[in-house]
C-alpha cells in the first residue's frame, strides 16, 4: 500500500533543462577600483588634452606676427602740459621710429595757474626695453622722486654738449638727470645706456607744430 503524502522532489542541478540562470554578481569595490586604473584615466583625459592643445595652437597662430606694443600719440598730453606750465616745457623730439611712445600723463589738468606741472612719457626702445622721461618744476615731484630717491650718483656725462648726472636707481637701472633752475629732467629705465642717452640727447624746448 502506497502512502499518500508530500511528493518528494530532487533539487535541480545545473544540468537540468529547466535550470534558471542567475545574473552575474555586481562587481566588487576592488574590481571597480581596478577599472579606474591610471591607464583608463589617461585614455579618458586624452580627448580633453587634444582639445586644449588645439585651442592653444589656434590662439598662437592667430597672434603670430602681431606687435604687442600699443603705441600712443602723446601730443595732446604734451600740449596740455605746455599750456599750463610756467616754464618752457622740455620734451624729447626727433627720435627715430624705433622709439615708440606707449604712455603719457601730466597733472596739468588739475593745477591752478602758477602751480608746478609735471609731464611723463614712456617709450619702448628699438631693443624692446623701456625708457621713461620726466620733466617737472615741482621741488619734490613724485615722478622725479620715484626715480632719484635712493639713487647712487656715478658722476656726470656729456650728452650733446649738455652735462647730465648719471645715477644708479634702487632698481639697478641707469638714470640720467639734469636741473635747469627749478626744472628737473630725468631719463631712466631698463634700456641700455646708449638708448637712454639717445632719448636725453633729443630733449629740447617744446615747439608746437
Amino acid at each position: 500500500m502506497t502512502g499518500i503524502g508530500p511528493t518528494s522532489q530532487r533539487p535541480q542541478g545545473p544540468d537540468d533543462a529547466d535550470a534558471v540562470e542567475l545574473p552575474p554578481p555586481p562587481p566588487s569595490p576592488v574590481e571597480r577600483a581596478n577599472r579606474m586604473s591610471a591607464a583608463n584615466m589617461l585614455r579618458s583625459l586624452l580627448p580633453l588634452v587634444v582639445i586644449c592643445l588645439l585651442i592653444v595652437g589656434w590662439t598662437a597662430f592667430g597672434q603670430s606676427g602681431v606687435d604687442p606694443v600699443r603705441e600712443i600719440d602723446p601730443t595732446s598730453t604734451i600740449q596740455l602740459a605746455d599750456a599750463r606750465a610756467g616754464y618752457p616745457l622740455l620734451v624729447p623730439a626727433g627720435l627715430e621710429d624705433g622709439y615708440r611712445a606707449t604712455s603719457a600723463r601730466t597733472d596739468a589738468g588739475n593745477v591752478a595757474e602758477g602751480d608746478p606741472v609735471t609731464l611723463e612719457i614712456g617709450y619702448v626702445t628699438p631693443d624692446g626695453a623701456f625708457a621713461g622721461f620726466v620733466v617737472s618744476d615741482a621741488a619734490r615731484s613724485e615722478a622725479v622722486g620715484d626715480v632719484l630717491d635712493g639713487a647712487t650718483e656715478g658722476g656726470s656725462v656729456d650728452i650733446g654738449g649738455t652735462p647730465w648726472t648719471r645715477s644708479t636707481t634702487e632698481r639697478g637701472e641707469t638714470a640720467l638727470s639734469r636741473v635747469d633752475g627749478d626744472v628737473t629732467v630725468v631719463v631712466s629705465g631698463s634700456a641700455e645706456d646708449d638708448e637712454l642717452e639717445t632719448v636725453a640727447a633729443a630733449v629740447r624746448p617744446y615747439a608746437p607744430r
